[in-house]
């Protein structure tokens, strides 16, 4: 693990990026007056985001059997009662 001083890290921070991004070194010691004050090493790969899952996705499904007309008409009937409650006959 290289240690190197501020002026040489400020002076050559993009070869030391290199070095670290390439693997050539697994980290290097950016040190002020001989004192250890930071570290530079590679951002380790961050796992994919599990998805997200809809509340209830996948609980409520339609049957293959289900009978879409019967349906249709049925919510055609509800909409003529509920207009018939609120407007009359």
């Amino acid at each position: 693990m290289p240690a190197v001083n501020v002026l040489e890290a400020k002076t050559h921070f993009s070869r030391l990026l290199a070095q670290v991004e390439s693997g050539q070194a697994t980290e290097i010691i950016i040190a002020r007056n001989g004192k250890p004050v930071a570290r530079l090493v590679p951002i380790a790969a961050e796992p994919a985001p599990k998805p997200q899952r809809a509340f209830g996705m996948g609980r409520h499904l339609v049957p293959e059997n289900f009978d879409w007309d019967a349906w249709a008409k049925a919510d055609k009937e509800m909409d003529a009662e509920i207009e018939r409650m609120f407007y009359g006959e």
